[in-house]
């Protein structure tokens, strides 16, 4: 492997990931800031991030595209729950109109990252791969936005199963799978029971080049729900409104009856249940243990619900190619799963979709003035900014609805926070938060790959602004108010620098957040 080092570069914002969130948060810094220089540093060889990555069978989303494509992009194709191949095209052509190929630097990983409060700039090191030669180069820059997403890129969770060495079939996690893999004709376990999952048994169940048999092997059950792949009334009101009223309209309708869904499920668990076990029973084979195999120790919505587009996922156990068990592990055998029951299931070919190992920027590490930021320390403030870090952006999406409904929200604030500082001459923000303040996990989620991240990511706080959103109605509600507020500090271009605390001059955004149903705003 060859190495070599080339100059530095300057730029005012680097972006880091060219993901969903990488792309769409270039298309609105670059329509907001037309003359600012904007790079963004992509590690992979494609746009797209998870959707790129992913190739298991059936990768879809578990979002309608109404709310998980951008405002700014109407979503034109019938399904709402869309297959990756079509959210990758609608990546590409978001790219293309926009003009952000022009920005994107591929095999560029950013490495570390450096501050100077006395140059106020992000110093990273970057890694360039271009096949066996790898150059290192340093970018300086004022703001970073890390849309590098919160898992591992180059490895999933696996937990360790005894016995591995002595399976004599194929083992695959969905996080790296084969391509052009051959499973026909084979019988298949798929380990967990979460999204992946949930998608990869119906897939490999059904069509061509199906398995002879799928098994979904759970230690835990989780919440299914089955909804419609096409969104019937999505496609009248385009039909009647146009494409991108239609789409305005859609958008706003689902961001309402998603909130309500949640919120309904949260403040009466009971009742939520009832209706997705009422729901399960109607669509399972008649006699099926409802009760063992989807009924979960927990409530609705303390881990994300799982989606079926038109209950396929059902329809597979209906037909007998799929099937469910739940038990535990005793270890891997030379032909199968040897499970605490004493049941032995036979099997071809093990998936171990047992999740993600979450890691944030891409693993980075981040100093501050020669201090090494603690990310574990660190609080989010309005979801966007860590205490204590500054003129770093963070994508972090909703857990309970769709994950691009808080991007566009965060960037639109983003765009307002930078607009403000350029005008007042600041070339710094930070946010500091009090000592002692009272918090908990940034993800309210109860997933183990959020348990087993505590270490290492940040938290929040229990009151705001410090508390995450958990919603698009809530966090555009809280835009339409004072921006800033005593909690963030700015540092003002000065031979001396100083700190400035905007909140006291009142500063208002009511411009900031459009309510009209046009723009697609709740």
């Amino acid at each position: 492997m060859n190495t070599s080092a080339t100059g530095n570069e300057e730029f005012d914002i680097v972006i880091i990931g060219a993901g969903i969130s990488g792309i769409g948060a270039a298309r609105y810094v670059t329509k907001a800031f037309p003359t600012k220089r904007v790079v963004v540093l992509e590690s992979r060889d494609e746009i797209g991030g998870t959707w790129d990555l992913f190739r298991y069978p059936g990768i879809r989303s578990d979002s309608d595209l109404h709310t998980f494509g951008y405002e700014f992009k109407p979503w034109r194709n019938r399904a709402a729950i869309a297959d990756a191949p079509l959210i990758r095209d609608y990546l590409h052509e978001t790219v293309d109109e926009n003009g952000i190929d022009r920005l994107i630097r591929f095999r560029h990983r950013a490495m570390s990252a450096e501050w100077s409060t006395d140059d106020a700039t992000w110093t990273l090191h970057v890694e360039i791969r271009d096949g066996d030669m790898v150059t290192h180069q340093q970018i300086t820059t004022n703001w970073v936005f890390a849309a590098t997403g919160y898992y591992r890129y180059d490895e999933g969770f696996t937990p360790h199963f005894d016995g591995r060495e002595d399976f004599t079939g194929d083992i695959i996690h969905p996080q790296h799978w084969p391509e052009g893999y051959d499973y026909a004709g084979k019988h298949v376990v798929v380990v967990g029971s979460g999204a992946t999952a949930i998608t990869l048994v119906p897939s490999m169940a059904s069509g061509p080049g199906a398995a002879e048999h799928v098994t979904m092997l759970q230690r835990t059950p989780t919440y299914v729900m089955s909804l419609p792949r096409v969104d019937a009334l999505a496609l009248a009101l385009t039909k009647i409104f146009g494409e991108r009223r239609g789409y305005a309209l859609t958008r706003f309708k689902n961001i309402w009856l998603d909130r309500g869904v949640v919120k309904g499920m949260r403040t009466f668990p009971r009742a939520g249940r009832a209706l997705i076990r009422r729901v399960n029973k109607r669509l399972l084979p008649p006699g099926f243990d409802v009760d063992t195999h989807f009924n979960p120790p927990y409530e609705p919505w303390d881990q994300r619900l799982c989606l079926a587009p038109d209950g396929d996922f059902f329809a597979s156990i209906r037909r007998g190619d799929a099937s469910v068990v739940t038990d535990k592990i005793v270890r891997f055998t030379a032909n199968g799963i040897l499970l605490e029951s004493g049941h032995e299931l036979p099997a071809d070919v093990i998936v171990t979709a047992t999740g993600l190992n979450m890691q944030l920027f891409g693993g980075m590490e981040l100093s501050v003035d020669g201090t090494r930021v603690d990310l574990a320390a660190a609080i989010a403030y309005r979801g966007m900014l860590l205490s204590g870090v500054p003129n770093w952006a963070i994508a972090v999406g909703y857990t309970t609805s769709s994950w691009t409904l808080k991007i566009s929200l965060m960037c639109r604030y983003f765009c307002k926070l930078i607009a403000h500082m350029d005008t007042h001459g600041y070339d710094s923000a930070v946010a500091v938060a009090e000592p002692g303040m009272p918090t908990r996990p940034v993800l309210d989620l109860s997933a183990g790959y959020v348990s087993r991240a505590q270490g290492t990511i940040p938290r929040q706080g229990t009151e705001l602004p410090w508390r995450m959103g958990l919603s698009y109605p809530e966090d555009a509600k809280l835009l339409r108010r004072a921006l800033f507020d005593e909690n963030l500090h700015f540092g003002a271009r000065s031979d001396e620098p100083s700190l400035a605390v905007l909140g006291e001059r009142g500063v208002e955004a009511t411009e900031f957040v459009s309510a009209t149903v046009e723009s697609g705003h709740a």
